[in-house]
């Protein structure tokens, strides 16, 4: 199975799959001008057909030209726009969720609903982010920098099985999941590193298939084999790890801003856990993260 290293390659793979590639993405309020480009060059690149739901009076003039994969459905209020945009992925309607210019608990809160919603019982919902950081050559996946305050085991249970999934769609046979943390001890100071204990126990006993899974390690211990070997470390990993687990959204998130500002990382995210995946862009994501991102949830 072939294994991606950029989001570039990516794109190319999904580009080449014609119509039984594309996936189509309900938006929410799309009508802002970063979800408007994303949504045009994806148009363009043809891994999806777009449907927008609520305020749509720019998509009009912006995507003339691309007839049918694109369609629209003017609605009033957020809520409303929200709790239409959930139906079509739960009906079938739609494969991808897209928050355009809407609030997130708006978006959510029709996404999370017991009855019509997008949340099964008993499922984890968590966000998953995939970044291509200059200095690496390979895409690096890590959770969770948007939803999960302090997870708890069964979370991180959760989040290292979405991991290993992703890793396997992106052609990953053996997926090698990093325990992120401070120190390499496992401390009663530090719930989570026994935690980790116990997911690398799992991980051992074949829970998650073919797959390495250790930890507590530091970022740079995860994913360079030479801070492995200056620090005298062995691990499994081998300092190739190919996703990231971290002990709390503080740090999760101070990770994800920082490599996409510091260090100019592309980056993409979606929710998962739900029966469709979800992209809740923040503010703060540029047109190349939305972009991104809907090559990411594509490649579900």
């Amino acid at each position: 199975m072939h294994t991606f290293s950029s989001f570039e390659s990516v794109v190319d793979h999904l580009s080449t799959l014609g119509g039984q590639g594309r996936k189509r993405v309900v938006i929410a309020n799309g009508h802002d001008e970063g979800t408007l480009e994303a949504v045009k060059k994806a148009l363009k690149a043809g891994f999806i057909d777009a449907i927008f739901v609520g305020s749509c009076p720019e998509v009009d003039a912006e995507l003339e030209g691309f007839g049918s994969h694109i369609a629209m459905h003017p609605v009033g209020d957020e809520a409303e726009t929200a709790r239409v945009a959930v139906a079509m992925a739960r009906g079938g309607q739609a494969d991808i969720v897209m928050k355009g210019l809407i609030h997130t608990d708006v978006l959510l809160h029709a996404a999370l609903d017991k009855q019509c919603g997008l949340l099964e019982p008993g499922r984890v919902m968590t966000h998953v982010a995939a970044c291509k950081v200059p200095s690496l050559g390979r895409l690096l996946f890590f959770t969770d920098p948007a939803v999960i305050p302090e997870p708890t085991m069964p979370q991180r249970m959760a989040q290292v099985e979405y991991l290993v999934s992703i890793c396997r769609q992106f052609g990953i046979e053996e997926p090698r999941i990093g325990l992120v943390h401070f120190t390499e001890n496992i401390s009663s100071r530090f719930p989570c590193t026994a935690d980790y204990q116990e997911l690398r126990r799992m991980a051992e006993s074949g829970t998650w298939g073919k797959a390495i899974v250790d930890g507590p390690l530091d970022v740079r211990c995860c994913v360079d084999p030479v801070a492995l070997k200056t620090k005298g470390i062995s691990s499994p990993l081998q300092g190739q790890a190919n996703a990231l687990v971290f002990p709390n959204l503080e740090a999760g998130n101070a990770f994800y801003k920082t490599i996409s500002f510091f260090a100019q990382a592309q980056m993409a995210g979606m929710l998962c856990g739900t029966t469709s995946p979800i992209i809740l862009s923040s503010r703060g994501d540029d047109a190349a993260t939305k972009y991104y991102s809907m090559a990411l949830a594509a490649m579900m």
